[in-house]
């Protein structure tokens, strides 16, 4: 069982709506009607102390894994615990152990269980020391969870902050609840090594059934090597791999956090990676392959092994009316539910961008095959038509785009007393309003819209082209209502987010 201690411790825009899979429109528009979204605040400060670790639920969530077991959602993440500055921690009377693990029936409300270990993994730790000279780990990071056969298969992740003296191991459970029984060490680096071992994500190849783990972080870049299948540890005992996805500079230009998936209507197997710092401007991009072991390429044809920015982008930091702004939303998990894609990830709360939440959007998956992320977390609200007079009123709506760090920072930490809130530090939210009979009012590269053949369109007089872009009923979480959602992905790489003001 989990361990958990009670002693001491063009442009034109097409715009596909999605409909309910719900047996009629009033059957729909009634459960809809009655939805009651979730009714939790943001700010989870007077709730830190380790004695309210089963209120945490979304919060303290830092580096998720996802994966569905029967009728719940197992989620397991960073050993990292916010505390308010200035807080002391007033209970010695749980131990924390290490690795979070919580669970879900409706990804929205999420139950805290306990930790999966009660100690980092002995043969873990020795590489620690021997590799950095005696240092003491930084408890489990960045864990992967996989199911193989009946054996569930828990990767996790043991360094020392700032160097690529690391290791990641794999424990197995008959049960996602454990108890876990450690098989040993995948991968492990030393500090003349080119990539961190830190980071792991497993994927089978659908064809040929081997197994690949990518792993690694701005230490050289991302690497995928492929592992035995019927151990889980790596086939060639002492290989690294190779690099799939890196950065110029790659001391200060970070890339990390690799996910893999493989999306079986497209065929091709899509590498997640964080860009930049986590506590502010960490985003989310993706590439694509044809094989596990890639060459990815970006939305550009760009291969994400040569040291260039890759497109598209999916999150950054950004900040709709009535909040104060989400940065660090990045490090993601994706799962694949029955052909219904979710991304989970971490958001830093401003104004201090400590206290760590997490997001669960979902994904749509455009004409062409590329992800996009609905720009409110999930809240499972039910699916129904989007007509046309939904469409019509005022919108919240943001273009992502790169907004340059104003605070020097050491691979990504925020130095004491260095970050200072700014709403110019976020990508923010304008309004625009799409009025009856068809025109767009306000500063954006649209002046007309309809809705045709169940698609909205967008356009800007002169041009051509066609992106697309989603409408589904949301969750307005800054005002506590339901709402339309739009989300896609723009000509020039990065996403289109948006949602309808003043619904209810």
């Amino acid at each position: 069982m989990l361990k958990v201690f009670k002693s001491a411790a063009a442009f034109s825009l097409a715009v596909f709506c999605l409909f309910s899979c719900q047996t009629g429109k009033e059957q729909a528009e009634q459960s809809s009607a009655e939805f009651k979204g979730p009714d939790w605040e943001d700010d989870y400060s007077s709730i830190t102390d380790i004695e309210h670790y089963k209120k945490w639920g979304t919060f303290n969530v830092h580096d998720p894994s996802v994966i569905k077991a029967d009728d719940y959602y197992y989620m397991y993440s960073t050993d990292a615990i916010w505390y308010p500055q200035g807080a002391v921690r007033e209970s010695d009377t749980i131990k924390t152990g290490n690795m979070h693990v919580r669970r879900s029936k409706d990804l929205v409300n999420w139950e805290f269980v306990g930790w999966a270990f009660d100690s980092v993994p002995a043969e873990a730790d020795a590489h620690i020391k021997e590799a950095s000279g005696g240092k003491d780990n930084g408890g489990i990071w960045a864990p992967y969870i996989q199911k193989h056969n009946d054996t569930y298969r828990l990767y996790y992740s043991v360094s020392v902050f700032g160097a690529n003296t690391s290791a990641i191991g794999l424990a197995t459970s008959k049960s996602p609840e454990g108890p876990w029984e450690q098989q040993g060490l995948v991968v492990k680096t030393f500090e003349k090594d080119p990539v961190n071992a830190i980071d792991p994500s497993i994927v089978v190849d659908a064809k040929t059934g081997k197994y690949w783990m990518a792993y690694g972080s701005y230490f050289g870049g991302l690497y995928v090597v492929e592992l035995n299948p019927e151990t889980g540890l790596a086939k060639t005992p002492g290989d690294l791999g190779k690099v799939v996805a890196r950065r110029a500079e790659p001391k200060t230009r970070i890339i990390e956090a690799p996910e893999v998936i493989y999306n079986p209507e497209t065929e091709k197997y899509y590498l997640f990676v964080s860009y930049d710092a986590l506590f502010t401007h960490y985003n989310v991009r993706v590439g694509r392959a044809d094989n596990p072991e890639g060459p990815y390429l970006d939305m550009f044809g760009k291969d994400m092994a040569e040291t260039t920015n890759n497109y598209p982008v999916l999150t950054y930091a950004y900040r709709f009316d009535g909040h104060p702004g989400w940065a660090g939303v990045a490090h993601c998990a994706v799962l694949n539910d029955d052909g219904k894609f979710f991304m989970f990830h971490q958001g830093r709360l401003s104004p201090e961008n400590l206290a760590m939440v997490l997001h669960a959007r979902e994904i749509f998956w455009t004409e062409d095959g590329w992800p996009v992320v609905s720009p409110e977390r999930y809240a499972a609200v039910p699916e129904a038509p989007v007509e046309e007079g939904d469409v019509t009123g005022e919108w919240e709506y943001m273009h992502l785009a790169e907004v340059k760090d104003t605070v020097t920072l050491w691979q990504g930490q925020i130095p004491p007393g260095g970050w200072h809130y700014s709403k110019e530090m976020f990508n923010n939210s304008q309004k625009i309003e799409l009025l009856p009979g068809g025109e767009v009012a306000g500063s954006i590269d649209f002046d007309t819209w309809k809705l045709e053949d169940k698609k909205l369109q967008l356009s800007k007089s002169g041009n051509a082209g066609v992106q697309e872009v989603f409408l589904a009923h949301g969750w307005d979480w800054e005002n506590d209502r339901k709402t339309i959602i739009l989300t896609g992905l723009a000509e020039d790489g990065f996403s289109i987010w948006g949602k309808k003001a003043g619904q209810d």
